[in-house]
């Protein structure tokens, strides 16, 4: 190779020169550990999260202007900068200099919680705006698409971002970005006079925020500009460790280069060879970039269609295609308008700015859409080697086998031509995928038929199908047979029953769902029949009757943005304007997170000679280790030692509660990610590659199993087992006038944190002292669990806490274990080890929530009255105890939810299987134990013929103090008001018409509409758990730090602890700073966790507080004219001390389960929510259209926090109840592991109408400042969406003469929703299975 080129290009208006760029970094790596910006962080790896967006920007010499676009740094290499200015968040504004406006609106909006997406979202946002300063809310919809939050629930980061949107016509409607503070023209909720003046829907206002001022903003560098005019022919040469580079510039040299090295890829985007390099090891030696030549990237318009260069990018071909539609004759886009449908869902905006329409198509793989389309449109391909061009027809004899296609090594794809369709044809595109946006699709279809002009005779038909092999798909038989025929009903029976036999979906296709997918195949070509009808009849060629209820089918679901009502009670006007308890407070971090000043873990500086770990984990469910072969590993370069149980000098294997818990493996492993050793070495890449050097030698064992069911049939138990009984239920079912048996099961959720798992363990060199950097939620227990694995005492070691970027129960067990590996390895090679779990390892190794299954056996009445319910949980426990038991009881003690059913006895179960240990989740056991009991009221509704929310109501707790069935006194007062007021403002009865309208209208939609109550305990049932503590020191210049137990994660818990100091001490929240949790400053902590953190720490902090402000007192009173700086002076001179600890002992919870009875938590939360859906019976796919919730927060410390909790809660429930599926191979492998498998919601599957309301004039006597604990009872609510759907699903059922009672189990995925809706489409595609065949995954 020649000699290597020097890498030129800007960042944050900085020139950069690399003299050896390797090839293989990443910009991503590149300014998080060279330049240091680490306001972009690292999600996920793999570009489905956008944590990690940037802008770039270069000068385009066919348009002669710059161009800005986002991308995904984690999939950018370096060198293929070239010329290019990249503006990370910290070149957009910062704390220090001038916020930019974005950064303002998204923090003062309460649009950053946990803070880890915000960068990328405002990276986003920014993007837009450079592009188009006054932005519809369309344009903002696409522009986050790619943008991934799991806390807000994106409803206010859209308030904040819709502010900036341009003045339209209708502007003064919320959905153009009208209105302030969240708050909407459409308001339908109700509110009477009183009720108005002591209520506010406004969280932010936009009084004073920054203006968008353009000279804000980095100019693109004349630098880089005079060097792109200038033309500069040289390729470009880059060589690396392990991969080198080519960047030609001329044509022909790319085709010397591909005739010379047949094997080496061709990338420009990186979007598909990128991943298989970065995540899954493959490894080319050489790697060509083809994205400077210029004939490769033009796009020209033509009479009979349009030419595409292959390294045009998707986000290009979507804006000119969008173009065309517009300003071309409308017969002549039908097929630029299927062409665009697909674009629109085709992954993220950062995506489609680098991927390619060359790269999609040649990558040969059957997911990607646009292959059926293109081919179905007749495409051609211009392919180009030194040997000359030929043209190829896009077509099924294009791919040869996944990922493979008939072009030689040596040839490569110049240009696509994209005919227009003449008068005649009619095209469409259809897509299937468990998101609807930024997801790959199950199945995706491009077909168009060509009608005899003046006719309804089919003349030609190209039918093709991606997702159903391995290969693009084309059932030939049927296109053939179809020609020649009139275009009606004979011919749609005909050709499903062709498809029925031309298309075979195999039992074992990669992905599963093969029955799903050959029904998809017949119902879009069904959706295309009717499309077809429709058009012909507009030219009065077609005499097909095709019913008006039909019609709905052919309207696909848009993707809208989250609007939305937020109502709150206002504080009472006694109270004075400088307390800010009560009040929506911005939290106190979130302009730091939204410029990416704030640091997580992996932000903190390299320590000298920090070193990194990667662990080495079991591919085996069962079997004994033989031999840990690590010799290999060792001699790669930069590994340093590996790690295993050996090197633990303190205890590797402990007791949990009588169960054993390993750091390492030592004997045995007893599931696949089961951590064995790990690698420790210079760099993060060495290590990840050593990993895969180390030899284990297994001996399998047996039994191995992973289901419920099997764990059942083995009898493999944790003890203890769990039983709760009151009334006498045996005799209660014999007198019962019906009885229903049944079963609900309920799968497991990844926490998916967008921070993965981590920390830096930093030895002090002295006294054995060691200062871990953490990602706990407890870091007490981190602690402990270090000690124990070191020998030492916990006063050597301290774990320091900032901030995390989301927890939700998934960051107390396994980071302390993986905390203990890490300063193990710190300790034997003296040295800093950082920790920092790939996305792929994070989700293999740190389980997630627990599967449930819920047999049930209920006696009721005809009036829906249910007089005895006696129900069975068993959950999923993994291999390990872990937090398993506690759920159990959490979810027993919830089987009453809201309801008094005088019979009632619920046992509890956790399965001991072969599968990574499950752990705590935020609702900890509560959702699972509630689900199955609304579900019950749900089924018992049904086989009564009346509304559920009839029976839910007739069965409610109503007495003014009830109690559970363990005993435990309530009043349900303010949940029957949550129940009362959520029907009220959602309009229930009169929607719940319009449903029963729209049902008996629509053949192929169907909705469904349903409420839930809830009634949720706070605290822990162990009650040694509730105690809170916190240290409270006042500085001579008046200032206050505050240090508690609690760890920030975006609960904005320090927001509400600096909210009560400053009431207490009465100095203003500006005052007052934390700045971190710390081990060696509270000592003992209990965890964040149980929705108790505030109430906890809180009360601590109050406590100290008042202890100063009882010192101070004597001052005050004698000197009141005096300051706050002043009085704390004059107490430092009189000795006073000015530091106080505080400690909340919390009460005294139990539950003696030998007598099933117990005061088991603090208080309760109630609530209520009702949601609306819409499903397609043809394809599964749904739309949230409406949910109001209705939340009792008592009097909230901080409304904006408050519902922030209740937005975010509720739509990370939407993921577990409808998309979110974690699926398991037969060999118990857990193939999701990451967000191109796994699918969490986006922003298009947050209702389209969001509402939230705070109950007014609840208080809770019990807890701080007669407030309630939020962060956990909302995810329940998301079950509305689930029975919703369940209701939508039996209306399809009964109009085809089928029985409304039908399993469903959770997530209610698009395949399930599917399959439930059956009819004749689904019949054609069910096939008996022999049983031969294992399926693809299991159900755990």
């Amino acid at each position: 190779m020649t000699s290597t080129s020097e890498l030129i290009f800007f960042v944050n208006g900085k020139k950069v020169v690399e003299k050896n760029a390797d090839p293989e970094e990443v910009l991503l790596s590149f300014l998080r550990r060279k330049v240091g910006l680490t306001g972009t962080k690292y999600g996920c790896g793999g570009g489905g999260c956008g944590a990690c967006t940037v802008m770039v920007s270069r000068y385009d010499r066919n348009q002669e202007r710059v161009v800005h676009y986002t991308v995904n740094t984690c999939l950018q290499p370096i060198v293929t900068l070239h010329g290019a200015a990249v503006v990370t968040v910290e070149g957009v504004g910062s704390t220090k200099t001038k916020l930019h406006p974005v950064q303002e609106r998204i923090a003062k909006a309460h649009g950053s919680q946990c803070g880890f997406c915000t960068p990328g979202m405002v990276m986003s946002m920014y993007t837009l705006l450079r592009n188009k300063p006054q932005p519809t809310m369309e344009d903002i919809r696409e522009a986050l698409g790619g943008n991934l939050c799991r806390c807000t629930g994106y409803r206010p980061i859209i308030d904040g971002f819709k502010t900036f949107c341009g003045s339209e016509p209708s502007s003064g409607c919320c959905q153009n970005g009208g209105g302030s503070g969240g708050k909407c023209c459409t308001n339908s909720s109700k509110m009477n006079d009183s009720e108005e003046r002591d209520i506010s829907q406004e969280l932010f206002s936009l009084d004073h925020v920054l203006p968008l001022d353009p000279s804000q903003d980095l100019i693109f560098p004349p630098e880089l500009m005079i060097m792109e005019k200038k033309l500069i022919g040289d390729a470009l040469y880059f060589q690396g460790e392990r991969v080198n580079l080519v960047a030609p510039f001329e044509l022909s040299h790319l085709l010397e280069l591909k005739a010379k090295h047949p094997a080496a890829p061709l990338i420009v985007g990186y979007t598909t060879i990128g991943p298989k390099m970065l995540l899954k090891g493959v490894h080319h030696p050489l790697v060509i970039y083809a994205g400077r030549i210029s004939e490769l990237s033009t796009l020209t318009w033509e009479k009979n269609g349009v030419t595409v260069g292959a390294a045009c990018s998707l986000s290009t071909l979507k804006e000119e295609v969008e173009r065309a539609v517009v300003e071309m004759e409308e017969e002549k886009t039908r097929g630029y308008r299927a062409l665009l449908q697909t674009l629109r869902c085709l992954a993220g905006k950062q995506i489609r700015n680098m991927a390619t329409i060359g790269g999609n198509l040649l990558s040969a793989n059957p997911k990607y859409d646009l292959s059926s389309v293109l081919a179905a449109l007749d495409c051609t391909l211009h392919v180009i080697s030194k040997d000359g061009m030929r043209n190829v027809p896009l077509n099924e004899k294009l791919f040869t086998d996944f990922g493979k296609t008939a072009l030689r090594p040596d040839e490569v794809l110049l240009s696509v031509d994209i005919p227009s369709t003449k008068p005649w044809e009619f095209v469409a595109a259809y897509r299937q995928a468990q998101r609807r946006e930024f997801a790959f699709s199950f199945v995706n279809a491009g077909i168009k038929v060509a009608i005899r002009e003046g006719s309804d005779i089919v003349e030609s038909l190209n039918i093709y199908y991606g997702g159903v092999g391995s290969t693009l798909v084309k059932p030939g038989r049927t296109c053939q047979q179809l020609v020649g025929r009139s275009w009606g009903e004979d011919l749609l029976s005909e050709a499903c029953r062709f498809l029925k036999e031309d298309v075979d979906v195999s039992p074992m296709i990669h992905g599963g769902k093969a029955e799903y997918r050959k029904t998809l195949t017949i119902s879009f070509f069904f959706k295309f029949y009717m499309q077809v009808v429709l058009e012909m009849r507009d030219r009065d060629v077609s005499d097909v009757d095709l019913p008006l209820e039909y019609l709905s089918a052919l309207k696909p679901f848009k993707n809208e943005v989250p609007q939305g009502q937020q109502s709150f009670q206002l504080v009472s006007k006694a109270q004075p304007s400088a307390d800010p308890v009560g009040r929506p407070s911005m939290h106190q971090s979130a302009f730091q997170q939204a410029t990416g000043e704030a640091k997580y873990y992996d932000d903190l500086p390299s320590v000298q000679g920090e070193l990194f770990i990667v662990m080495v984990t079991s591919t085996r469910a069962h079997a004994k280790i033989i031999n840990i072969e690590a010799s290999a590993a060792l001699k790669m370069p930069g590994v340093v030692t590996f790690v295993s149980a050996g090197d633990v000098p303190g205890t590797n294997r402990r007791l949990w509660f009588n169960n054993p818990e390993e750091l390492f493996a030592e004997e045995e492993v007893l599931c696949v990610g089961q951590i064995i050793g790990a690698v420790v070495a210079e760099s993060r890449e060495q290590a990840r590659r050593a990993t895969e050097k180390v030899q284990v030698t297994y001996q399998d064992l047996q039994p191995v199993f992973f289901t419920i069911e099997d764990a059942i049939k083995h009898e493999s138990y944790f003890e203890p087992k769990r039983k709760v009984e009151r009334g006498d239920v045996d005799e209660a079912l014999k007198n019962a006038e019906h009885i229903l048996e049944d079963e609900l099961y309920m799968g497991g959720q990844e926490h998916f944190y967008m921070e993965t798992q981590g920390l830096i363990a930093v030895p002090r060199g002295e006294n054995e002292e060691m200062d871990l950097y953490v990602a706990t939620q407890h870091g007490a227990f981190t602690q402990e669990l270090v000690g124990m694995a070191l020998g030492i005492d916990s006063n050597k070691i301290t774990c320091h806490v900032k901030r995390l970027g989301g927890g939700f129960g998934g960051k107390v067990m396994k980071i302390a274990s993986l905390s203990a590996i890490t300063a193990v390895a710190a300790h034997k090679t003296g040295r800093a080890v950082r920790c920092c779990l790939e996305r792929g390892d994070d989700m293999l190794i740190t389980g997630g929530r627990h599967p449930f299954l819920g047999k049930y056996k209920v006696g009721y009445n005809d009036d829906g009255t249910i007089v005895a319910a006696d129900i069975t949980y068993y959950s999923n426990g993994g291999c390990t105890l872990d937090e398993s038991a506690f759920i159990m009881d959490k979810a027993i003690l919830h089987m009453d939810n809201g309801y008094k059913i005088p019979n009632l006895r619920g046992h509890g179960v956790v399965c001991k299987t072969y599968l990574p240990s499950y752990t705590a989740f935020r609702g900890f056991g509560g959702p699972q134990g509630l689900t199955v009991i609304e579900s019950v009221l749900h089924e018992v509704a049904v086989r009564c013929g009346l509304p559920p929310e009839q029976v839910r109501d007739i069965n409610m707790y109503r007495e003014e103090e009830c109690y559970t069935h363990y005993k435990q006194p309530f009043c349900p007062t303010d949940m029957v008001r949550c129940w009362d007021e959520c029907l009220e403002k959602a309009d229930y009865r009169d929607r719940l018409r319009a449903v029963r309208l729209f049902n008996s209208s629509n053949r192929w939609k169907k909705r469904g509409i349903a409420a839930v109550p809830q009634k949720f305990g706070v605290g822990f049932s162990k009650g040694f758990y509730n105690q809170g503590a916190a240290l409270v020191n006042i500085y001579k210049d008046g200032s206050v730090l505050v240090t508690h137990g609690g760890t920030e994660m975006g609960q904005g818990i320090n927001t509400k602890v600096i909210q009560i100091a400053s009431r207490v001490l009465e100095v203003p929240m500006s005052s007052i700073f934390i700045k971190e949790t710390s081990t060696g400053n509270v000592p003992n902590a209990a965890p964040s966790a149980a929705s108790f953190g505030t109430d906890a720490v809180g009360m601590a902090v109050k406590d100290a507080c008042e202890k100063l402000m009882r010192r101070l007192q004597p001052l005050m009173e004698r000197n009141p004219q005096n300051t706050w700086k002043q009085w704390v002076n004059e107490a430092f001179f009189q000795k006073i001390s000015l530091s106080a600890t505080g400690f909340f002992m919390g009460p005294p919870t139990d539950v003696d389960w030998e007598k099933g009875e117990g005061h088991a938590y603090y208080y309760f939360s109630y609530g209520a929510c009702c949601s609306e859906v819409e499903i397609d019976c043809l394809t599964g796919d749904h739309k949230n259209i409406r949910t109001d919730i209705v939340m009792d927060v008592g009097k909230s410390i901080n409304p904006a926090l408050d519902i922030g909790q209740v937005e975010g809660g509720f739509v990370q429930g939407v993921g577990l109840y409808t998309i979110e599926e974690l699926q398991f191979s037969t060999d118990g492998v857990l193939m999701t592991r990451g967000p191109s498998q796994y699918k969490v919601p986006a922003l298009s599957d947050v209702p389209a109408e969001l509402n939230v309301h705070l109950l007014a004039n609840a208080e809770n006597p019990h807890a701080i400042y007669l407030s309630k604990g939020i962060g956990e009872p909302p995810v329940f609510f998301g079950s509305t969406v689930f029975f919703a759907i369940k209701a939508a699903i039996a209306a399809a059922r009964r109009e085809r003469g089928l029985g409304e009672t039908f399993p469903l189990s959770s997530p209610a995925t698009a395949e399930r929703i599917r399959m439930a809706c059956q009819d004749q489409f689904t019949q054609m595609a069910s096939s008996p299975t022999d049983g031969t065949s294992p399926p693809w995954c299991i159900d755990v």
